[in-house]
């Protein structure tokens, strides 16, 4: 059985992925269901809408990264 800081840091550490990886998923998920939303209105501007979608998913993805640190350095330090 864990001892009592131990459980804290693993808690701890369980809580800040799990937080941090929600505003990523719904920030991907509403990015791109609004991209394939405009896609669909005007196909001709697909290239645009892509490049700048896949953009932004990397800024998403890096926010669920930090979390993914965070939750790291709180369970092995």
């Amino acid at each position: 059985m864990p001892t009592e800081p131990e459980s804290m840091k693993l808690l701890a550490s369980a809580l800040a992925i799990g937080v941090g990886a929600i505003g990523p998923g719904i920030g991907i998920g509403l990015l791109a269901g609004k991209a394939m939303e405009a896609i669909g209105r005007n196909p001709d501007a697909s290239g645009q809408i892509q490049t700048n979608m896949i953009l932004a998913l990397a800024f998403c993805e890096a926010i669920g990264i930090y979390a993914l640190v965070v939750a790291l350095i709180l369970k092995f330090v």
